[in-house]
C-alpha cells in the first residue's frame, strides 16, 4: 500500500507540489499544483507545472485527480492549467464555500459569482474515500490554518499540506480568516491518533535552515515525538498561546490577494473585462500590515 511519490519545489513560494501514483496501475494524481506567478509584472506562467507534467509522461501515467489540501494565501493554483492538459477530476474540502462566500465579499465578485464549491468536480467530506489505481484514499477533515483544509492519506503517504511543517520548523500559521489555532492543535493530533507512525508525511512547504536545504518528508512519528510545537507533552493551551503570540508578528503573505481570488475558482483567473484583458483586484485600506481586516 505505498504509492511512488515525487515532488517538484517551487523555489520563490517554497512549496512543494506532488505527482503520486499507484505502482500497480500507474493511476496517479497529482497535490497542490503551483502556476508561477510574478506580483511586480502579473505575469503568469506554467514552468512548475510543466515539471509536473514532465514526470507524469516519463513515467507513463494516467491522471485520474487533482487535488488542493486548501485555497492557498501564498502561491497561485494551477490546477485550471493541468485540468486542461489531463481528463482528470479537480477535488477540495467541501468547507471550500464559507472561503468563497467570504471572499466573494471582499472582492465584490457579485451575483454571478457560485459560492457552493462548483468550480470544483468534487468537494471531500471529512472521512471520504476514493482510489487511485489499487490504493485506497482517505480524506480528513484539518482545519486550523485555515477552515477549509484538509489531508489526504494515499497508501501509506500522508499529504498534510500546511497542517505541518517539517520537526524543526513546527507548524503553519493560524490567524487568516476562520483560522484557529486551537482547531489545528486539534486536527494534528487527530492525525497522530488515526496515523501509524511510520507513515511518511509530505509537507506543502518548507524554508529549510542554516544547516539542512528545503525538505518534503518526514513521518508521524518523527512528527509526534520531534515536532517543535506540537509534539506530545506540549498542551493544546501552550500551543495556542505560542502559535497565536506568533502569528501576531507574521506580515500578510504577498500572494494572498492575488492568490485567493484564483484559488477559489478552481486555478481559473477571473473572467476577461470588455477591453480583452483580465483583472486581479487589491482592496485598498482594508488591511493593516498583519492580515486583519478593518471592521465596516
Amino acid at each position: 500500500m505505498q504509492p511512488i511519490v515525487r515532488s517538484v519545489f517551487h523555489a520563490p513560494s517554497h512549496t512543494f507540489s506532488y505527482v503520486v501514483w499507484d505502482a500497480a496501475t500507474r493511476r496517479a494524481a497529482i497535490i497542490d499544483p503551483v502556476l508561477d506567478y510574478d506580483p511586480h509584472s502579473g505575469r503568469s506562467g506554467t514552468q512548475t507545472a510543466e515539471q509536473l507534467i514532465a514526470v507524469v509522461e516519463a513515467e507513463g501515467l494516467r491522471v485520474d485527480w487533482l487535488l488542493e489540501t486548501h485555497a492557498h494565501a501564498d502561491h497561485v493554483s494551477a490546477l485550471a492549467f493541468l485540468k486542461a492538459r489531463f481528463d482528470a477530476s479537480t477535488a477540495i474540502g467541501e468547507r471550500i464555500t464559507e472561503v468563497q462566500a467570504r471572499f466573494a465579499r471582499l472582492f465584490n465578485l457579485g451575483e454571478d459569482f457560485a459560492t457552493d464549491g462548483r468550480q470544483f468536480d468534487h468537494c471531500f467530506a471529512d472521512e471520504e474515500t476514493f482510489a487511485l489505481g489499487d490504493l485506497p484514499a482517505q480524506v480528513f477533515h484539518t482545519p486550523g490554518h485555515t477552515s477549509d483544509h484538509i489531508t489526504y492519506v494515499i497508501g501509506d503517504a500522508v499529504f498534510v499540506g500546511d497542517t505541518l511543517f517539517m520537526p524543526d520548523a513546527g507548524t503553519a500559521r493560524c490567524d487568516f480568516p476562520a483560522g484557529s489555532a486551537r482547531d489545528l492543535y486539534r486536527s494534528i493530533h487527530r492525525l497522530f491518533a488515526a496515523l501509524d507512525d511510520d507513515q511518511r508525511v509530505f509537507l506543502l512547504h518548507d524554508y529549510g535552515t542554516d544547516t539542512r536545504e528545503p525538505a518534503c518528508q518526514t513521518t508521524i512519528g518523527e512528527q509526534r515525538q520531534a515536532n517543535i510545537h506540537v509534539a506530545e507533552g506540549v498542551s493544546e493551551d501552550d500551543y495556542v498561546a505560542m502559535r497565536e503570540a506568533r502569528d501576531a508578528t507574521l506580515p500578510m503573505p504577498v500572494l494572498i490577494l492575488p492568490a485567493v481570488q484564483v484559488n477559489i475558482r478552481a486555478g481559473h483567473f477571473p473572467p476577461a473585462e470588455s477591453n480583452g484583458l483580465r483583472y486581479l483586484k487589491i482592496p485598498l485600506d482594508e488591511f493593516g500590515a498583519h492580515w486583519q481586516p478593518r471592521e465596516h
